[in-house]
């Protein structure tokens, strides 16, 4: 019962990667490609982290 109301890290985690994503392939659509390499490294960390999290 007192689960009802904690926060799923899995979800949040997936929020963030889904954010990162949208916001790299905004800066490849704006040509900035540096920023688009640097959002989608930053994606690809979080993807670890759900990967870590699906095993355990």
């Amino acid at each position: 019962m007192f689960g009802l109301f904690k926060s799923d890290p899995m979800k949040k985690l997936q929020k963030a990667y889904e954010r990162k994503l949208e916001q790299a392939m905004l800066a490849a659509r704006n040509g900035d490609m540096r920023s688009n390499a640097t959002l989608t490294e930053e994606a690809e960390a979080l993807l670890a982290e759900i990967d870590k999290l699906k095993k355990e």
